[in-house]
């Protein structure tokens, strides 16, 4: 075995020759030298595909120019970009739990700080068009993880993948942002400033693709199996029934990985999903002490006796509202209510609804989001 990334990247570069096959081949003792330089007989008789064995006969005699500028132009990025990895599937920075997967990308392209990747992971996962109680639970779950031992994985998709890393690294936490592009071309360009600040709190980047590889719609589905693949366990936060992070958890009960799931109220798509995965055995979730309780013994990590603090508690708020305040709190659920809706549930006039509804925003119980207010 070797750790040379050259060899790698060359044979990753090498066309019909997909992760799967690429381990099957490693495991038999296929290392990329002894793919390189075998003779055309010895290709045949492992019955790979004929542009495979083309490929890989044109490669010493330096045939293949499309190979050699993919290999060069990952070196070149590799050569000049700070903090940046090209790792082996050989390598002891390689996490270990992806590395048991049925399909492991032979290499992988980091940025970042590589002492996080085989540390205990938790998936968080969801979608890109949540609710505002979707994104509170991502940031929250991810915030009370993260301060208590575990490295948050997740896809930097808008939505609840990005909550999940701000809950991070607002508190300076590393966590792992898995691409569905190569690193040169990071998508969604809206989450370069998330990007940096995920470098910054001493996270990392992760990519099975090539640097200069573009957002192309097949790639996001297929880079689900390395989040679920490098973590102990899956948490969906919100998903429709048919959405990638069910494709994720998917993957995961094939890699024997946990999956919980955060139940929601009945009439939001957005909850469907996540009631399908309970009803077919995935763990129920409330809190994310309740993660933690189900793995942290696993993974060595434990619940502290104090939790985070977050201010006051809102029964002690809640204790000295007046009657007016708690009628019109008592009207706003935990997911968004429209100005309107609020004025008809209480039957107070607009103005007095409007001079209530700033008294409980300063005293943060509720607050104002997407044209509408939600209970916090």
């Amino acid at each position: 075995m070797t750790g040379d990334p050259t060899d790698w990247i060359t044979v990753a570069s090498v066309p019909g020759l997909g992760a799967l096959s690429i381990k099957r081949l490693w495991e038999g003792g296929w290392t990329p030298e002894k793919l390189l330089s075998a003779d055309l007989p010895e290709l045949q008789r492992l019955g790979l595909k004929p542009k495979t064995i083309d490929a890989l006969s044109s490669l010493p005699k330096g045939g293949n120019p499309p190979i050699q500028c993919k290999v060069e132009r990952a070196l070149e990025w590799l050569n000049h970009t700070p903090e940046a990895a090209i790792l082996p599937i050989t390598s002891p920075d390689y996490p270990e739990l992806l590395r048991e997967i049925a399909d492991p990308p032979p290499v992988l392209f980091c940025k970042g700080n590589l002492s996080a990747l085989n540390l205990p992971q938790l998936a968080m996962v969801g979608s890109r068009n949540p609710s505002a109680t979707g994104l509170r639970n991502a940031y929250n779950f991810s915030s009370y993880l993260a301060q208590h031992g575990l490295i948050i994985n997740s896809g930097l998709a808008l939505g609840i993948d990005a909550a999940a890393h701000q809950g991070c690294v607002d508190h300076n936490c590393a966590t792992v942002a898995v691409l569905g592009t190569g690193m040169a071309t990071l998508y969604p360009s809206r989450n370069r400033k998330l990007a940096e600040q995920i470098l910054n709190a001493e996270g990392v980047l992760v990519s099975e693709y090539f640097p200069d590889v573009p957002p192309l719609a097949a790639n996001f589905p297929k880079r689900n199996r390395i989040i679920s693949g490098m973590s102990a366990g899956v948490l969906v936060v919100e998903a429709a029934l048919k959405s990638g992070s069910l494709i994720t958890a998917r993957m995961a009960v094939e890699q024997n990985r946990d999956v919980f799931a955060i139940p929601g109220p009945l009439n939001n798509p957005m909850s469907k999903g996540c009631h399908m995965l309970i009803r077919n055995g995935a763990h129920l979730v409330e809190s994310a002490e309740e993660i933690i309780a189900e793995i942290g013994h696993i993974l060595g990590v434990f619940s502290a006796e104090v939790r985070v603090k977050d201010g006051p508690e809102q029964n002690e708020l809640i204790e000295h509202l007046s009657a007016s305040e708690q009628v019109l709190l008592d009207s706003i659920g935990y997911e968004q209510q429209k100005l309107d809706q609020i004025v008809i549930n209480t039957g107070f006039p607009m103005h007095e609804v409007a001079q209530i509804l700033v008294s409980l925003e300063l005293k943060g119980l509720i607050a104002q989001s997407m044209g509408g207010y939600i209970r916090l």
